[in-house]
């Protein structure tokens, strides 16, 4: 599959404000994410099909200092496991070691194996557990996090 990644804009908030609602038991607002536009410390990415345009997948970083908080990974059920996910964390991945920050980080549900698959093939390991982070279904949150630098060797 072809994928294109490029910066959000306002033109992609209406299909991404689905794929949250698809995604997430608590998803964005098209409103929360047209705020993200104009946040400094955010790099939202959108995936497309390179062929069509279609948006198939989004994620966003928050950048604090020199730490990475990975905030949404979402791609439309169609297009997973094609490696979407994967091309938007490998621009995370280079922009967290062009920039020397310290760390990436983000927080999963223990039963989304795909997704812990996905992250801990990337050097992503268990930093934490935060009890009832989810809601509906009431569930812990696993915090992994993957270092650099100083910290990686």
């Amino acid at each position: 599959m072809n994928i294109k990644i490029v910066p959000m804009h306002a033109d992609h908030l209406e299909e991404l404000e689905k794929l949250e609602r698809l995604c997430f038991s608590r998803p964005w607002s098209r409103k929360m994410l047209a705020e993200e536009l104009e946040n400094q410390c955010a790099a939202f990415l959108v995936a497309q099909d390179g062929d069509t345009g279609k948006v198939v997948g989004y994620a966003g970083l928050l950048v604090v200092a020199d730490e990475g908080y990975i905030t949404n990974v979402a791609v439309f059920p169609e297009y997973r496991r094609r490696g979407v996910a994967a091309q938007l964390l490998s621009v995370f991945e280079n922009f967290a070691r062009g920039n020397r920050l310290a760390f990436l980080t983000l927080e999963v549900r223990p039963s989304n194996t795909a997704a812990i698959a996905l992250y801990e093939s990337f050097g992503f390991r268990q930093a934490g557990r935060r009890k009832n982070y989810y809601d509906l279904p009431k569930e812990d949150a696993l915090i992994l996090t993957k270092t650099y630098g100083e910290a990686e060797a």
